[in-house]
């Protein structure tokens, strides 16, 4: 369905899921385009950015931030066109990268927004790349895993938009780059096209011994996506003074209970003990914000020189949001994945 002047399409979060999103869990609505008062302004979106950390506001654990609540539009980033504004330094017209959620038109008074002008150059790319995902990858690995020339980088969910560009950064600061991701297709596209020295299939048998095999001297800096089965494959192989940034763990997302099979925690601190391991988790906007205008620099030019490579993948039509992002955590997306929100 095409998006209307006049009707606003809104996915509400209908119930709390347990375990996999489901067609229960969200709830698509059609109410009134919402109307600005003084001080605020009308978006419409045309882009939404499907992420992981969607799944933890579903549900109403314990988290970093409050959960949405039942009823209300679920929470995500947009690239949206201004339509009306009361808002200083934004006009009719303008493109900005808002968290209008997953609904049509939503109203803001200008925090947090960032400006793109009248005529941006591939916008939905602010979402990814250039982007929080981009901000993802580049404060995480410049900031906690510190790599050095020379030294071993490994980043689970190679493939996606963090870790791709997590490896191509690393490649750029001279580390050997090792990505992991599911399937030939994926590790083909991270060598070839990315530039990684290697990539290994996590779901080809012998996975722990090819990743031992690529990473003869050890791992340096892991970066994690992942968790599960990839983690316990590159805890072994982690060098004295390692550095883990722990950005996400999307194995475990959908989970409702902890894994089966012996009590891991006594080796993971033996480890961290014996080889000094720093390992950190970041909630990217809270930690490194404030970085946001230099990492925007640094990886525009390094996009403009072709040094960093981006793949997106565009869903057409609001109505196909839920399940595009039951597939994101699933494994299934191929880069960044984006709902073009008229199709």
């Amino acid at each position: 369905m095409s998006q209307s002047k006049s009707v606003n399409r809104r996915f509400v979060l209908a119930q709390r899921p347990t375990g996999e999103p489901d067609n229960d869990t969200l709830r698509l609505e059609t109410a009134d385009l919402p109307t600005p008062a003084a001080g605020q302004m009308l978006l419409r979106n045309e882009y939404l950015s499907l992420d992981p950390y969607m799944r933890g506001r579903m549900s109403d654990a314990p988290s970093y931030a409050e959960p949405v609540a039942l009823g209300e539009v679920m929470v995500g980033g947009t690239v949206s066109q201004v339509v009306t504004s009361q808002v200083e330094g934004f006009a009719e017209g303008d493109w900005a990268v808002a968290f209008g959620g997953w609904q049509d038109y939503a109203l803001s008074d200008g925090k947090g927004v960032i400006n793109l002008g009248k005529n941006p150059e591939n916008p939905s790319w602010s979402l990814g790349v250039l982007g929080m995902p981009g901000l993802t990858a580049w404060a995480g690995l410049t900031q906690i895993g510190r790599p050095e020339a020379g030294e071993t980088l490994v980043v689970a969910g190679a493939s996606g938009p963090v870790g791709a560009t997590v490896g191509q950064v690393g490649k750029i600061l001279g580390c050997r780059v090792v990505g992991i991701a599911g399937g030939p297709q994926k590790c083909g596209h991270v060598v070839d096209t990315l530039g990684f020295d290697d990539c290994i299939d996590y779901k080809a048998s012998g996975f722990p011994d090819a990743l031992a095999t690529a990473a003869s001297d050890g791992i340096d800096v892991y970066y994690e996506n992942v968790g599960g089965a990839v983690f316990d494959a590159v805890l072994p192989l982690l060098n004295t003074s390692a550095r883990i940034p722990v950005c996400g763990l999307i194995s475990q997302y959908n989970a409702t209970s902890l894994p089966e099979g012996p009590d891991r925690m006594g080796y993971l601190m033996g480890q961290v003990l014996r080889r000094r391991i720093t390992m950190r988790g970041f909630i990217v906007f809270d930690d490194f914000g404030h970085l946001y205008p230099e990492f925007a620099s640094q990886m525009t030019t390094w996009v403009k020189q072709g040094k960093v490579r981006y793949r997106e993948e565009v869903i057409a039509g609001l109505e196909q949001a839920p399940a595009a992002f039951v597939g994101l955590l699933r494994g299934e997306a191929f880069g960044k994945r984006v709902v073009h929100l008229d199709d």
